[in-house]
């Protein structure tokens, strides 16, 4: 067994799958990275996975239209980002603690409408794989990269979109702005609030969609707590990437390649406990995290309500 995991189709296989299953990663952290550049921390990214994923899923099952699914999701992500937004930035909720509710609602709700509205597991054809002419022929490269399904492509395009918006345009300006000192903003007429509303409502969509990315383009199922964790190592995430999408997408990578070698362990029976092997990306994002606390400076107003004073 040892002999056939280091063979060049098992590991072809594995780099394959890890930049398939970097795609959840990569839009729920970099929709986490706009809300927390301008500086609000939303928690609840689990749960708006979880409420996009069964969306996404239960309306594909029902129209048999995948772009109605992720609209759909994308709707609700919007919804759910949005009254985290008012939460956060009208009621000055506390950050950390309005963010784990709305991962428990995400979690107990998506749970629900699983048990009402579908009772069993089920599948759906859900996106395809859309090889990229010329490039999908190449030998090695071909089969890891351009193989893809479509959200694959749109999340990895994503990282040097973001990196353009935040670094490059008046708006990415006026966030890192928001994010690092807001009385200074506002002073100069920029609206904190409308920012703020907008970089978490579309975390919101972009958790939603991740969340569209498990159930109807990488699983093509859903199930109760599919995400099993990975709304909070997407924010773990954040952290490991210093802020920047180029950072985040590096993080992804690591995980999710860590998570395919661990899948492959179990499907090749490598003599490994299981147990041991599925542990294996949660003990990573402790150790990024005890590694990176403290070495890299976030935005100075993360986490903290803005009052304007006057």
């Amino acid at each position: 067994m040892i002999t056939e995991f280091f063979s060049a189709t098992v590991l072809i296989g594995i780099l394959a799958s890890g930049i398939r299953l970097a795609t959840p990663y990569l839009y729920a952290a970099i929709g986490e990275t706009f809300g927390q550049r301008s500086g609000v921390l939303n928690l609840g990214v689990e749960g708006q996975m979880l409420m996009g994923a069964f969306t996404a899923f239960y309306v594909t099952l029902r129209t048999g239209n995948v772009w109605l699914g992720l609209l759909a999701a994308v709707l609700v992500g919007a919804l759910m980002g949005l009254a985290m937004a008012f939460i956060s930035i009208r009621l000055r909720a506390e950050q950390g603690i309005s963010g784990i509710g709305f991962y428990l609602f995400g979690l107990g709700m998506s749970d629900l409408l699983f048990q009402k509205l579908l009772g069993e597991v089920k599948t759906v054809s859900g996106f395809p794989a859309v090889e990229i002419p010329f490039l999908s022929d190449l030998p090695i490269v071909g089969e890891i990269f351009f193989r893809q399904n479509l959200l694959v492509y749109l999340a990895f395009l994503l990282v040097p979109v973001a990196w353009f918006v935040l670094n490059k345009t008046t708006l990415g300006l006026k966030i890192r702005a928001v994010g690092e000192n807001p009385q200074a903003a506002d002073t100069l007429g920029v609206s904190v609030a409308k920012i703020r509303y907008l970089t978490v409502t579309m975390g919101g969509v972009f958790s939603a969609v991740a969340g569209a990315a498990l159930s109807i383009a990488n699983l093509n199922v859903f199930q109760q707590n599919m995400t099993s964790g990975l709304g909070f190592i997407a924010v773990a995430l954040v952290y490991f990437g210093g802020w920047r999408p180029f950072g985040v997408m590096f993080g992804a990578l690591l995980f999710s390649m860590i998570n395919s070698l661990q899948l492959w362990m179990q499907v090749l029976n490598v003599p490994i406990p299981s147990d041991f092997a599925v542990m294996m990306p949660y003990v990573l994002t402790i150790i990024v995290l005890v590694l990176t606390v403290g070495r890299i400076r976030g935005p100075s107003a993360l986490s903290k309500p803005f009052v304007r004073e006057g």
